[in-house]
C-alpha cells in the first residue's frame, strides 16, 4: 500500500470538557478523492479544520508525508497551508464581482503576480472550466449549477495540491446533487488534485469515492473503498448506514445498492447452491461527451430518465441498482437465461421506439433550443451461480454489451 500523503494517529479535541473527536485514526492518499460521511454533529467540519492546520489536537498528531506537523517550524506551516484551497458550500461568490474578477480573487490576495500574469491565468481557467461566455456575467446572472462551476475555478486557480469540499450537495435536488458531483470527478481526473470531501449524500458520493472514512460519535468506525464498505459485517456502520441511505437511489428510483444487496442475498439463501441466475448491465455510452455537450445537468436527466424507463419497464420480474455514475444492472431472479434474453429484446424494442424519444423529450429541458445531441445505450447479459459474487457477474455483463439503441442528434422540439 502506498503511504499516506496525511495520517492521524490517535487525534482527541475536547473543547472544555466536551470530546469531539476520539482517538481518530485515518489514512488520506495523495490524488484519491476521500469523502468523510457522518451524521450532523459528529465533528466532521472539526476534522477537516485538523486537516488543513486550522485546529491543533489536545491529543495525538497529525502527519504531512510522515512528518508530524506540529514539529514543522513557521515557514513549512505556511507551505503545508499553502497546499489546500476551499470549496465554499454556498459558493461564497462575490454578487458585486464578475465571474473573471471572481475567478481572479485569490491570486490577487495571496500573490505577487502582475496584473497581465493574473489575466493570462484566469482566462486560461475560464476557458479549462468552459465559462468564456459567462466571464464577464455576475453571478446573480447566473444558474445555480453554474454558480459551482465558477466557485471550483476560483478553488482551482492556485493549482492547489489539495480541494476540500464541505457538503457541496446540501439543498441540492437529486439532478444537481450529482451534476455537482460529477463536475468535481471529471475536473479531479482532469486536473490531479487530491479531494477531501465530506457529505451525507449516500449513495451518490459512492460513485465518485476512491476512499470513504465514517465518523460515528467522534471516531472513525469504517476508512476503506466503497465495495469494502458494500461488504462489511459490523452492527455499527450498518446502523450508520442505514439511518442514512434512503430506500432507493434518489437520481434513478431504482434501489440503493446497498438495499440492493440486501434483497440478492436474501433471495440466494432460499436457492440450491447449483442455480443460476441471469445479470443484466446497461450502460449509456459516453457520458463524458454527454456532459460536454448537453451540460452536466443534462447528462445526469439522461441517467435519470432511463433509470425510471428501466424501473418501469422491468416490474416484479428484475431488481434494479446504478453501480457507476454511467451504469445500471438488473438482475431476473426467477427466469431462466433464454427467458431474460427473450425479455431484453423487448426491452431493446421498446427503448428504440419509444423510450429514447421519451428520455430525449425530458432531457431537454436543461438544453437550449439551438442545441442538439446524440446518445446511445448498451447492455449486456451474464449467467452467475448462486451465491457467486455480483460484481463478478456485473463485470461479465458489462463485457458482452452491445448497443441496443441509439437517439440521433436532433434540434429541439423536432425529437423522434
Amino acid at each position: 500500500m502506498e503511504n499516506a500523503f496525511i495520517e492521524f494517529e490517535d487525534v482527541t479535541k475536547r473543547f472544555g470538557e466536551r470530546t469531539i473527536l476520539d482517538r481518530v485514526n485515518l489514512k488520506i492518499y495523495d490524488g484519491h478523492v476521500t469523502t468523510i460521511i457522518g451524521k450532523s454533529g459528529t465533528g466532521k467540519s472539526v476534522l477537516l479544520k485538523h486537516i488543513i492546520g486550522l485546529l491543533a489536537p489536545t491529543e495525538g498528531r497529525i502527519l504531512f508525508r510522515g512528518k508530524p506537523i506540529e514539529e514543522m517550524n513557521k515557514r513549512e506551516l505556511n507551505d503545508y497551508k499553502s497546499l489546500f484551497s476551499y470549496l465554499f458550500q454556498d459558493n461564497a461568490l462575490f454578487d458585486s464581482l464578475t465571474v473573471f474578477e471572481n475567478i481572479a480573487l485569490p491570486l490577487q490576495q495571496t500573490t505577487n503576480m502582475s496584473t497581465k500574469e493574473i489575466e493570462r491565468r484566469v482566462t486560461e481557467k475560464v476557458d479549462q472550466m468552459e465559462l468564456s461566455e459567462e466571464a464577464h456575467k455576475y453571478p446573480a446572472e447566473l444558474s445555480g449549477g453554474m454558480q459551482k462551476r465558477v466557485a471550483l475555478a476560483r478553488a482551482l486557480i492556485t493549482n492547489p495540491k489539495v480541494v476540500l469540499f464541505d457538503e457541496p450537495t446540501t439543498g441540492q435536488d437529486p439532478i444537481r446533487k450529482n451534476t455537482i458531483l460529477n463536475l468535481i470527478a471529471h475536473n479531479q481526473r482532469r486536473f490531479g488534485f487530491t479531494t477531501i470531501m465530506i457529505s451525507h449524500d449516500i449513495p451518490d458520493i459512492f460513485f465518485i469515492s476512491d476512499r470513504i472514512l465514517i465518523l460515528y460519535d467522534g471516531r472513525i468506525v469504517f476508512q476503506g473503498n466503497p465495495e469494502e464498505l458494500d461488504h462489511l459485517d459490523h452492527p455499527m456502520v450498518d446502523e450508520f448506514i442505514k439511518s442514512l441511505e434512503g430506500f432507493q437511489d434518489e437520481l434513478t428510483g431504482l434501489y440503493s445498492k446497498k438495499n440492493f444487496m440486501r434483497l440478492y442475498e436474501q433471495d440466494v439463501t432460499h436457492r440450491e447452491p447449483d442455480e443460476t441466475l441471469p445479470v443484466a448491465a446497461f450502460t449509456v455510452e459516453g457520458l463524458d461527451f454527454l456532459s460536454k455537450n448537453l451540460g452536466d445537468t443534462g447528462a445526469q436527466e439522461v441517467i435519470q430518465s432511463l433509470g425510471g424507463f428501466v424501473n418501469t419497464y422491468f416490474g416484479d420480474v428484475g431488481i434494479s441498482t446504478r453501480i457507476g455514475r454511467d451504469q445500471i444492472v438488473t438482475i431476473f431472479p426467477h427466469t431462466t437465461l433464454d427467458e431474460a434474453e427473450r425479455i431484453l429484446e423487448g426491452f431493446g424494442r421498446e427503448l428504440q421506439e419509444h423510450g429514447l424519444r421519451d428520455i430525449a423529450l425530458e432531457t431537454q429541458s436543461e438544453i437550449p433550443s439551438s442545441d442538439c445531441f446524440a446518445f446511445s445505450v448498451s447492455v449486456g447479459l451474464a449467467e452467475g451461480k448462486v451465491g457467486e459474487d455480483l460484481d463478478l457477474i456485473s463485470r461479465k455483463a458489462i463485457s458482452k454489451q452491445k448497443t441496443i439503441g441509439r437517439f440521433e442528434c436532433q434540434k429541439r422540439g423536432n425529437a423522434g
